[in-house]
């Protein structure tokens, strides 16, 4: 969810400044840029150099800066405000927290908080009395009111040596608590998707399989994706190489046709959309050799038997209010195969690949593809990495059923 977020991460003058170093640590690994913004007295607990250098950018505490004052040169807040996806206070002080309830702008932070349009979280950090004190309970309510988000102080030793309520949470629950809400606004948020992916093996006897080119990247890459988005991912792997990053993805690991039409008919059921991506074998050997196979001097047949078909398994199965998304590769007469296979196989959708064009298809980190729905939609899209590829499958998705 961080990935790509432009996090404006805004320190007050308390001791749990010194934390923020962690903060910034979690965001930049998750992928987020972070630029941080200090209160004057911020500098005395945590140094702008440690916070420049994890965050890989500059750190700002005022309009000018005091080395080289001649200059005419300033930090816009305005433009570094409008930058943001995302603007965390932490820790917020009780002092800090009163300004922000009541619109007072007396240093370069608080000018960058009211020129703010995103979202903004806050952690505030106090001593036990001040955070319990009905003024501090007020401005609480007050941030609260203009939509911001509050990550609760937790209990625990305090500066002052007293045991109570007023100390930040700690950067992970910081980390956990935004990503959490913003997971929740994502646009597949409490959505399941079933996802296939990769090839599958035949057995032929035990270190020789009949299987297929598929690498497995355009699958994995929609289970990124749609996890991205929100959605709770379920992905049945075949033998593949490919590394799924994100720890949310379920990920049960198959080899065989049979064993991925098992895995998938047992997700199936739940599943609000199922996203068939993978290269299934369409046939098998009628038997396994138990040891391997010597040469014999001559020609070697193999009789092959007809797998299973999970797409069409699952379209005989699907609800009236499941989406189900087959993908067809097709080297000749594409487009009308691909229509054949979505009408018998009981599709809403029709993915087509075509394996005959160069940087396309099986291996390669690109890909075209022909959207085709049972409404009759036909939506191509044009070449690109099949990491874009697989948002922009899915945003014809959201779109189309108005997630």
């Amino acid at each position: 969810m961080f990935s790509g977020k432009k996090v404006l991460l805004g320190v007050t003058g308390g001791i749990a400044a010194y934390k923020t170093t962690y903060l910034v640590r979690l965001l930049v690994k998750a992928g987020a840029e972070v630029r941080v913004v200090l209160s004057p007295s911020a500098r005395d607990f945590v140094t702008p150099l440690s916070l420049a250098t994890l965050s890989k950018n500059p750190v700002h505490w005022e309009y000018i800066n005091e080395e080289d004052e001649d200059s005419g040169e300033w930090n816009n807040h305005v433009e570094l405000a409008l930058w943001a996806d995302l603007m965390v206070f932490a820790p917020l002080t009780a002092n800090s927290l009163a300004k922000m309830a009541n619109g007072q702008s007396d240093n370069f932070l608080m000018a960058v908080y009211l020129s703010a349009k995103c979202p903004v979280y806050f952690a505030p950090a106090m001593d036990l009395d001040m955070y319990q004190h009905p003024a501090t309970k007020a401005n609480i309510e007050k941030l609260k009111s203009f939509g911001h988000f509050l990550i609760p102080a937790e209990s625990g030793e305090l500066a002052s040596g007293l045991e109570g309520e007023g100390r930040m949470a700690e950067p992970e629950t910081i980390f956990s608590h935004i990503h959490k809400h913003l997971l929740s606004q994502a646009p597949l948020a409490g959505k399941k998707v079933l996802i296939n992916a990769g090839p599958t093996y035949e057995a032929i006897d035990p270190v020789r399989f009949v299987g297929n080119r598929s690498s497995g990247k355009m699958g994995v890459a929609l289970a990124e994706a749609a996890a991205k988005k929100g959605a709770q991912v379920s992905l049945v792997l075949g033998p593949s190489v490919v590394q799924v990053t994100n720890p949310s993805i379920h990920v049960e690991r198959v080899e065989s046709t049979q064993e991925m039409l098992d895995a998938c008919e047992k997700a199936f059921p739940s599943a609000d959309w199922t996203i068939l991506s993978a290269a299934v074998s369409d046939y098998r050997p009628a038997e396994v050799a138990v040891q391997k196979m010597k040469k014999s001097g001559g020609n070697l047949q193999l009789d092959l038997v007809e797998n299973p078909d999970i797409l069409k398994t699952l379209g005989a199965k699907k609800g009236a209010d499941q989406v189900l998304v087959g993908f067809a590769l097709e080297t000749e007469n594409a487009e009308a195969n691909a229509q054949k296979k979505l009408d018998k196989k009981n599709c809403d959708w029709i993915v087509l690949n075509q394996a005959d064009k160069e940087a396309r298809g099986f291996g390669h980190d690109t890909n075209e593809v022909l959207l085709l729905s049972r409404s009759g939609d036909r939506l191509p899209l044009t070449l690109k990495s099949k990491k874009e590829l697989a948002h922009e499958i899915l945003d014809v998705l959201i779109d189309y059923y108005s997630v």
